[in-house]
């Protein structure tokens, strides 16, 4: 028997402002997103923003539905709108910000696991990184230069 230890290494900055600037613009898009989210039931908005290698973003927010689990993630929603959409282009980067109606949201909030299941099929097929932000509604964020770091044991087609 051997034991396999997985690190993670993360980089967290204290406010939006340490951003570069095209990062906090890419997190204000996350934001807008954030606030179009349907979430009647959870209460628990969440954004995210999607810059593409040619600068186009695209948006996603999480849309709920009565019969659990018709809905969708917010970073589903915009990755798999940017595979429809734009299959051409590589993700460089995502945001990700997510707000609660009835608490304050300061920490910062990853993708759930399917997510980045999907967010991993997208790194995989474009044989390139996807750098991921992530906060709260305001306060600290994070970012993830992989979604590896995020999930280290990916499930990918080689599988099949």
């Amino acid at each position: 028997m051997k034991k396999i230890r997985i690190e993670s290494e993360l980089e967290a900055y204290d406010d939006l402002k340490e951003l570069p600037k095209d990062v906090q613009d890419l997190m204000r898009a996350a934001f807008e997103a954030r606030d179009a989210a349907y979430a009647p039931y959870s209460k628990f908005h969440v954004g995210a923003a999607i810059q593409l290698e040619n600068g186009i973003v695209v948006k996603g927010s999480n849309q709920e539905n009565a019969a659990y689990p018709s809905g969708l993630c917010a970073e589903r929603t915009a990755i798999y709108y940017a595979g429809a959409n734009h299959a051409d282009q590589k993700i460089n980067t995502m945001a990700i910000s997510a707000k609660a109606q009835n608490k304050e949201t300061l920490t910062p909030i990853p993708p759930c696991g399917a997510c980045r299941q999907a967010i991993a099929e997208y790194e995989v097929k474009q044989d390139q990184p996807i750098v991921i932000y992530f906060m709260g509604e305001r306060g600290a964020v994070f970012k993830s230069d992989s979604l590896r770091n995020l999930l280290p044991f990916i499930f990918t087609h080689e599988y099949l």
